[in-house]
């Protein structure tokens, strides 16, 4: 069964093949790519469609090990504006990873945010983990900035060095995590 999250703009769901242009048209900027490690640039059709048939290979139904992959669609135009994750997720030790990645032209008007919660929300009040943890390359502010709304902390851990694909510099990636109690606290 796939899954599907909705909040009141938005509508997270598995990557489709129809989503390709959008996906593309999201990834192949710069200024959103030279933020994510695994992402090169320029990205091309052939990257889309790896991702999508790698998004549609998973199942978060069988093992310990889950991987939620979601295009963040909105609700209004049924526009493909970016997508979140949330990934490695270990139910024994309740912990998972991710991010999100907004396409230029619709940062700045709330989607992150909106997505960002709602994966949070799932990650706690669904799937019942105990652990989120993230990160963000040196410099990217509004990523820190994103998650610290939602009460992430910086770990205790150095800041671990990562090569972007995107321009293929190496980057520090300051690791963040975020406790279930944190979010509960944050939210009060």
């Amino acid at each position: 069964m796939e899954t599907t999250l909705e909040t009141g703009a938005l509508i997270l769901r598995p990557w489709s093949p129809k989503d390709i242009d959008q996906l593309i048209e999201g990834l192949n900027d710069i200024e959103v790519a030279q933020w994510l490690a695994f992402v090169p640039h320029p990205y091309l059709r052939s990257d889309g469609l790896k991702w999508i048939e790698h998004c549609q290979r998973l199942s978060p139904d069988q093992g310990a090990l889950r991987d939620y992959e979601f295009a963040i669609e909105r609700k209004a135009d049924r526009d493909v504006i970016g997508g979140v994750s949330l990934n490695t997720v270990d139910m024994e030790r309740g912990r998972a990873g991710g991010g999100i990645w907004i396409s230029a032209a619709h940062q700045r008007r709330g989607y992150g945010r909106e997505a960002f919660g709602e994966r949070i929300r799932f990650a706690f009040d669904t799937l019942h983990l105990r652990e989120l943890h993230n990160g963000y390359f040196r410099d990217n502010e509004p990523s820190w900035d994103l998650q610290k709304r939602f009460g992430y902390k910086h770990s205790a851990e150095e800041p671990r060095r990562r090569k972007c694909l995107a321009d293929g510099s190496w980057r520090d990636e300051i690791l963040t995590s975020l406790s279930r109690e944190d979010w509960i606290r944050h939210q009060g």
